[in-house]
This record gives C-alpha cells, structure tokens and sequence, in this order.
C-alpha cells in the first residue's frame, strides 16, 4: 500500500517536471525569436537613422540654397520641441496622465521631420 502511493506521487512529479520542461523549452523559443526582432529592429533603425541624417543634409544644402539658415530652423525647432515637452510634463504634473506626454512627444516628432522643409 505504501508503494503503491509513493510511485502515485513520483509519477505526478515527473509529469509536472515534464510540463514545467516543455514551458522552459518554448520561453527559449519565444526568447530566440525576441532576440532575432530586436536585431532586425535596431538594423532598421540604424538605416532609417542614416537616411535621416541624408535627408537633412539635403534640406540643409536646398536652405543654403535660397538664403535661409537652415540651422537658426533647426534650433528653432528643438527650443519649441523642448517647450512642448515641458508643458506635458507640467501636465502630467497636474493628473494628465502618459497620454499627454504621449501625444506631445508624437507631435515633437512630426514637427521636427516637417521644420526642415519650411
């Protein structure tokens, strides 16, 4: 009688070791596939960074182009980005919440891809 209830319990340990080893197996699958995703995404970033830096050199030559100081747009930019920030912080401050922070760092975004062209 006693073995019979000590094989019941090593066979319930074995089985939920070999549940707890398929688990592990497929978390190392899901860490692989994570892994390969943040390469291919720090690459793509890397490209998009580049070509960014491509495309304001080009409107940085067409603004020298027709007299205007592309850097002076630029800083402009950046102090009314950093502006923008702040006044989400504050309101984060005052029970906003992320979505306001969220908004306006999109909008910063936006603003400094379209400054250049003005």
């Amino acid at each position: 009688m006693g073995l019979g209830s000590t094989a019941k319990k090593i066979q319930g340990l074995s089985d939920r070791a070999e549940a707890m080893y398929k688990q592990v197996q497929q978390l190392q699958q899901r860490i692989t596939n994570l892994e390969g995703e943040v390469d291919d995404t720090h690459d793509t970033v890397k490209r998009m960074d580049h070509q960014i830096a491509e495309q304001r050199q080009l409107l940085l030559a067409i603004a020298d182009e027709h007299d205007i100081d592309g850097e002076q747009i630029l800083a402009d930019a950046a102090i009314d980005d950093a502006d923008d920030l702040a006044a989400a912080d504050a309101e984060g401050e005052t029970g906003e919440g992320d979505e306001g922070g969220s908004e306006s760092e999109a909008g910063a975004s936006a603003d400094a891809g379209e400054q250049p062209a003005e």
